[in-house]
């Protein structure tokens, strides 16, 4: 059981980090990568957390805004839920393995495999321009649903161990894997993120690990903008998520990267 950190949690961190959370909620339901704003801003705001603190309020916020994203998506959009379900099942699994992983892996571990994920998953998305504009699905029947259960349980280990990213990584494995638009991407991707962060909390919470006051304020901002974000991705189309998709990776490189240079910590 954490000790509680009643010195950092005065009502005006509490209430801006709520603010944090509803943009993370806007930008996680777009493209993924709520985690960039949310996770830096826990640890400025309350310095004292453990790391695996910081990871359970994390997902407990997070969570909700997946909820949210992933039924507005569903309502509007649709999905295939052959393939997003069993592939949510076993991301679910995946990120209860990674969380066990993470209670005992520092954080700073994993920062240059991301950076060089990120770096090939931004290029690779650049100098290919029509990616995700089209469906052109690459696989059929048990080969398509194995892959995307494949793709779901590695990223759900990442996300139960680390998780920022986690949704940019589903949204661009289901687009240049498997062929899915943009849009269609980030339907099922937000289904898997639901059940990774379900994932993590099944590992987080019983061992006392969130900060329940935190993270239910930070969860009102994220199903806010869960809900905003969702509708502005639907509206816009797979065009205007592609170029969101592309300045998150590009935010993520210059956070991490600066982090590894010591730019800032």
């Amino acid at each position: 059981m954490e000790p509680p950190l009643t010195e950092d949690l005065t009502p005006g961190v509490i209430a801006l980090l709520g603010v944090a959370a509803l943009a993370a909620g806007w930008i996680d339901a777009v493209v993924g990568g709520g985690g960039l704003i949310q996770l830096p801003a826990l640890l400025i705001g309350i310095p004292s957390a453990t790391p695996a603190q910081l990871l359970a309020t994390n997902k407990v916020s997070s969570i909700f805004g997946t909820a949210t994203s992933s039924v507005t998506y569903f309502r509007r959009v649709g999905a295939d839920l052959r393939t997003a379900l069993p592939m949510a099942g076993v991301a679910y699994l995946g990120a209860i393995g990674g969380a066990v992983i993470g209670l005992h892996i520092p954080k700073s571990a994993f920062y240059p495999i991301i950076l060089v994920l990120l770096v090939v998953v931004g290029a690779y998305t650049i100098l290919r321009p029509d990616l995700g504009r089209e469906s052109i699905k690459r696989f059929h029947g048990h080969k398509h649903v194995a892959l995307a259960m494949v793709t779901g349980f590695v990223i759900g280990v990442y996300d139960g161990a680390l998780g920022p990213g986690t949704g940019s990584f589903l949204v661009f494995a289901l687009v240049g894997l498997l062929g899915y638009t943009f849009l269609e991407a980030s339907v099922k991707a937000k289904i898997a993120n639901f059940a990774t962060n379900l994932g993590a909390l099944t590992v987080f919470a019983p061992g006392g690990h969130v900060l329940w006051q935190v993270g239910l304020v930070m969860a009102v901002g994220n199903i806010a903008g869960g809900y905003i974000g969702a509708r502005t991705a639907v509206a816009r189309g797979s065009g205007f998520v592609r170029a969101v998709f592309v300045m998150i990776v590009s935010a993520f490189i210059i956070r991490i990267g600066g982090s590894l240079l010591g730019f800032w910590s």
